[in-house]
C-alpha cells in the first residue's frame, strides 16, 4: 500500500491532481481525497446493492466499499484484471475504495488551469466531470467523486429533512454570500438555508468571483448589509476556496466577516490549514443542520 501525502502550502491556490485511467482515458481525482492506492483485492458481493457497487473487503481493521468506477462510467460490466487498482479515498467523513485501471502520476498545478465543463459535457447538474485539467500534454477529466456516492447511496449526501429537526424557523434577512462550483450543491444548500430562514443569498461560481464581488464592496460604508457572513467550498476552478479565505482574512476591511468552509474534504490535515488561513468554522458537506446552527452563532456573535 502507498500512502499519499498532501504536500501544498495554505491558499497558494495549487491543487494536486492524482491522474488514473479507466479503458485508456486519463481521469483525475484531488489527492486530499486519497488516502491510499492499492493492488485490487478480492471482493464480498452485497445483494440487491447499486449495480456499479462490487461489494465489500476489509484490508486491514477498516470495512471498505468498492465501486466499480469502469462500471458505473460505462454502464458495462468489465472483466476485472490482476494489474487494476483500488483508490481509497476519504471524503464526506466516508472511506470508499474505486476501481480504476491504473494511477499515472501526480501533477501539480493551479486551479486557473481547470476549466469549468460546459452542459455538452456536464449535461448540466446531471454530469460527474467537476472540470478539465491541463496537466502538461494532456486533458484530465477530474470527476465529482461525491456526486458519484451520492447518486448510489443518496442518504450519504445532504438531507434537506434534517432542517426540520431545528424547530419553529424566523425569516431573517443577513446577507450571506456563498461560493460553490456545483450546480446540484448550490441548489440543496439554497433550499436548506431558505428552509431554514436564511432568505437573502448570493451564490458565486468560484472563489474568483466572490472575491472579484467583496473587492467591489469592501469599501463601502453599508458593508455590513451587503455581507453579513461568507460560505465556500474548497474545490472550485480558478479560485479555490482556501486561496479566498487566505484572501478575506488578510484584508483589513473584511477580515471580520465570519467565514465558514463547507466541504467534503474536511478532514484532520485540511482543518489545520483552514484554521491557519483564518477560517471561523469549518463542516463537512452532509451537516447541513449543524452549518445552521453555525451561521446563527456566527451571525449573533458579530451583532
Amino acid at each position: 500500500m502507498a500512502e499519499t501525502e498532501i504536500l501544498l502550502e495554505s491558499g497558494t491556490n495549487e491543487i494536486e491532481i492524482m491522474e488514473f485511467t479507466i479503458y485508456g482515458e486519463l481521469y483525475g481525482i484531488n489527492v486530499a481525497k486519497v488516502r491510499e492506492i492499492m493492488m485490487s483485492e478480492k471482493v464480498k458481493p452485497i445483494p440487491h446493492s447499486h449495480p456499479s457497487v462490487e461489494g465489500i473487503f476489509k484490508p486491514r481493521d477498516l470495512l471498505l466499499t468498492v465501486i466499480d468506477l469502469p462500471h458505473y462510467l460505462t454502464g458495462s460490466v468489465s472483466e476485472k484484471q490482476p494489474k487494476d487498482l483500488f483508490i481509497v479515498t476519504n471524503f464526506n467523513k466516508l472511506h470508499i475504495a474505486f476501481r480504476v485501471h491504473s494511477v499515472v502520476g501526480i501533477s501539480r498545478i493551479s486551479w486557473e488551469s481547470i476549466q469549468k465543463p460546459d452542459d455538452t459535457i456536464s449535461r448540466g447538474e446531471e454530469g460527474v466531470a467537476t472540470g478539465i485539467a491541463q496537466c502538461g500534454d494532456n486533458l484530465v477529466t477530474i470527476l465529482d467523486f461525491e456526486k458519484i456516492v451520492a447518486e448510489i447511496a443518496p442518504e450519504t449526501g445532504i438531507q434537506l429533512d434534517e432542517i426540520n429537526k431545528l424547530g419553529k424557523r424566523t425569516e431573517v434577512n443577513y446577507p450571506i454570500l456563498i461560493a460553490e462550483d456545483s450546480i446540484l450543491l448550490t441548489k440543496m444548500i439554497e433550499t436548506a438555508l431558505k428552509k431554514a430562514g436564511y432568505e437573502n443569498l448570493m451564490f458565486k461560481n468560484n472563489g474568483q468571483e466572490a472575491w472579484d464581488y467583496l473587492e467591489k464592496i469592501k469599501d463601502d460604508s453599508d458593508l455590513k448589509d451587503k455581507v453579513n457572513l461568507i460560505i465556500t467550498d474548497i474545490e472550485m476552478p480558478v479560485m479555490d476556496g482556501h486561496r479566498l479565505t487566505k484572501l478575506v482574512k488578510s484584508d483589513p476591511k473584511l477580515k471580520e466577516i465570519p467565514l465558514v468552509i463547507f466541504s467534503s474534504m474536511i478532514n484532520q490535515e485540511l482543518m489545520i490549514k483552514g484554521k491557519q488561513l483564518g477560517a471561523d468554522e469549518q463542516l463537512s458537506k452532509p451537516e447541513i443542520a449543524h452549518l445552521v446552527e453555525v451561521i446563527d452563532h456566527l451571525i449573533q456573535r458579530r451583532g
